[in-house]
């Protein structure tokens, strides 16, 4: 029966391509798939007719508005919602949807993070349906998936990029495979983002400003028992977080997302969800709708989803690995096949991927830069701020053999010949898994680990996508300069110098370790350990070039994003250092300064029937240190946050935010909570981490 019920639901709530054959006219749908499959403009019959249809599909299954579903440079999703109704006249009303409406919308593109390209007296902006995203239904309203433009023309968004990269790998990659012989219809990428979060009671996080406030936990010393005993990790579900997982999971499947596997992490209270592999726009729309939907509907169960990067010290963080491949009509391309000339396009693209992550290494570290994040990388948790790419014991005597010209002892110690064209017939999935890589090959894809699990993932396959773009471009340009030679002959050369150019990249040891930054430095690669300083690479200008020539970003996109990104990262410090205040001056001081008088009256009790009283003295006086000490660390944070906060140049507030703001928070912190060990646990004002982790 469950198996009926999930064939029945799934994607319910989703205009398909079987809803649209079954609702538009022949000659309408496949007018429609040649705008979705060959980029051809939309005509605005065509969008009455899609428009008319969608509206019916809708109104049958009890939507009353509809919205354009947005990303703005908020990394989260926005929507205006706009009822069919449309009066008639004579007191009666018509349920009205029309291609314009669906093609575009308008917004105000000045109250969204903009980086200037828009002033507040200049707040037009427009959405523009994007119809290879499917259209859905959420909480009874038609949501249309759109990018979001200026009204000059300019991306304010996530998505819009992410299209131009995907449109630019296409076109390139398509050149590289024409070279194969190969003549794909469609050349796509694949995601598969792994989402990581944590569920806290309801009544905890109500009892935490900073959990309200800042996703995370600003004060708190480490539980008794964090999860150094690794049994929550793949362990029993708790019951009522099993019964939020099953409605998550229903919810999921009727809006076609296919979620697949769930579990346990490694830090208590934190859980995974990972879907199907999907096509890469449609993958990211639908992780966004995922975490809405998580947020959502933990509060059915007393719960809260906490998809901050760092909610908790002492335990893991979370992430949100993008898995990663490229596919021609359906077929993945980095799947090593049976076939010599199979092995010669996988070892090509192998090489796209690691040259092409080598280059930009400094893009891809700003594209998953964010306040929260530097919480993870590099600390033993998460990949470290050096990005490397892992291969594994199968495909490592393969690159270093074609660089030093000799057969290789694989995995299995089964014997590759590297000469031409008799090519090693490489197996998928018979090496291990590298979780301190930030960039790993696991078998038939890429796992990129470095992203934090808030963040849309738009950033890192924008630079992705177009940094591969860039290597098929570059191989299309090397064969055609040698077109007196052998096609095999150059292209293993090709394949072999970029190995060779790029080995520095490639580490198969252990990430975590403080021999691995000596040795990363030592091949000159870039440890770019806080936000401030990864955003720069927005604004260099090869990478501005780079960018712009594969019509991705232009500079003035670049800059935005950088001053977006950059006000964004200074807001939240300043929004932290706020409610650190707060939270000092009226809740911690007053807790500790009652728990020290009340000790005192004991003491003074105590005094009159002659008992010495010599432990209650001590505590007195490391509590009145403490407090001393938390009333002093409160002005200084007040002091150098307010500093920050009133410099106009995004820049300068960054650096003040990394040098001089979050040292002052971390010196508060960690004098609270040496008064959280000592103090009485009916004084204290919050939920502490062994409530918070520990419930049943």
């Amino acid at each position: 029966m469950a198996k009926d019920k999930v064939s029945a639901e799934w994607g319910d709530l989703l205009f398909d391509d079987a809803d649209m054959q079954e609702r538009l006219p022949k000659p309408t749908y496949h007018e429609l798939m040649r705008v979705i499959r060959d980029g051809k403009p939309l005509d605005l019959d065509i969008a009455n007719e899609v428009a008319h249809a969608m509206k019916e599909w809708a109104l049958e299954k009890g939507a009353t508005h509809f919205t354009h579903w947005f990303q703005p440079l908020t990394g989260i999703t926005s929507e205006k919602h706009d009822s069919f109704l449309t009066p008639n006249g004579n007191g009666t009303i018509l349920m009205a949807f029309s291609g314009k409406e669906l093609v575009q919308g308008e917004s105000d593109a000045s109250s969204f993070p903009n980086g200037g390209l828009r002033a507040t007296f200049e707040a037009r902006g427009y959405t523009v349906w994007d119809p290879m995203s499917p259209v859905f239904i959420k909480d009874e309203v038609l949501c249309i998936p759109t990018a979001f433009i200026s009204y000059t023309g300019e991306a304010l968004d996530k998505k819009t990029p992410l299209l131009r990269s995907q449109n630019a790998l296409e076109v390139q990659a398509k050149r590289v495979l024409a070279l194969f012989g190969r003549t794909p219809n469609r050349v796509t990428t694949t995601i598969g983002p792994e989402q990581e979060y944590f569920l806290i009671r309801e009544e905890d996080y109500k009892a935490r400003p900073d959990l309200i406030l800042c996703g995370r936990t600003l004060f708190g010393c480490p539980p008794a028992k964090g999860q150094e005993l690794e049994e929550h990790y793949f362990g029993a579900i708790r019951p009522t977080v099993n019964e939020f997982m099953k409605e998550l999971d229903d919810e999921l499947w009727k809006l076609g997302i296919p979620a697949k596997t769930k579990h346990n992490e490694v830090a208590p209270c934190q859980h995974e969800l990972a879907p199907v592999f999907e096509d890469g726009s449609t993958a990211i729309d639908d992780n966004l709708i995922t975490m809405e939907k998580m947020k959502l509907l933990a509060s059915h169960h007393g719960l809260v989803c906490l998809q901050h990067e760092k909610p908790f010290e002492y335990v893991n963080g979370s992430g949100k690995h993008n898995n990663w491949s490229i596919a021609a009509d359906g077929r993945n391309l980095l799947e090593p096949g049976p076939h010599p000339e199979d092995n010669l396009q996988f070892l090509l693209f192998l090489s796209f991927l690691i040259s092409a992550v080598d280059e930009h290494a400094d893009l891809l570290r700003m594209s998953v830069a964010s306040a929260g994040n530097d919480h993870r990388l590099g600390a033993n948790e998460a990949p470290p701020a050096i990005v490397s790419v892992f291969l594994g014991d199968a495909l490592s005597p393969v690159v270093e053999a074609l660089i030093a010209k000799q057969h290789a002892e694989a995995a299995e110690a089964e014997r590759m010949d590297l000469g031409i064209p008799q090519l090693p017939a490489i197996l998928r999935d018979n090496t291990d898994r590298n979780r301190t890589s930030p960039f790993a090959f696991t078998g038939n894809k890429f796992e990129f680990r470095m992203p934090g699990s808030r963040q849309n993932l738009s950033d890192p396959n924008v630079v992705l996508n177009t940094a591969v773009a860039e290597q098929c471009e570059r191989f299309v340009d090397y064969v055609a300069e040698r077109s007196d030679e052998d096609f095999l002959t150059v292209t293993m050369r090709f394949i072999r110098h970029t190995f060779r150019d790029h080995q520095r990249v490639i580490f198969d040891g252990n990430g975590y370790s403080a021999e691995w930054e000596e040795e990363a430095a030592a091949r000159g690669l870039p440890n770019i350990k806080t936000t401030p300083d990864a955003l720069g690479a927005l604004m260099d200008a090869d990478n501005i070039t780079f960018l712009s020539k594969y019509g991705v970003l232009n500079e003035a996109e670049c800059h935005a994003r950088y001053v977006a990104k950059a006000e964004q990262y200074a807001k939240l410090i300043n929004i932290e250092a706020n409610t650190m205040c707060h939270m000092a001056r009226h809740l911690y001081l007053p807790a500790l300064a009652s728990y020290s008088a009340d000790l005192a009256t004991g003491v003074a009790t105590k005094a009159e029937l002659g008992i010495v009283a010599r432990a209650e003295k001590e505590l007195i006086e490391r509590l009145t240190a403490g407090i001393d000490a938390i009333y002093g660390l409160t002005a200084d944070l007040e002091d150098v946050a307010t500093n920050a906060s009133g410099k106009s140049n995004p820049t300068e507030q960054d650096a003040l935010c990394r040098d001089e703001v979050i040292p002052a928070m971390e010196a508060l912190r960690g004098a609270v909570d040496e008064m959280e060990s000592i103090c009485g646990a009916d004084y204290w004002p919050v939920p502490t981490y062994n409530d918070m982790l520990f419930y049943i």
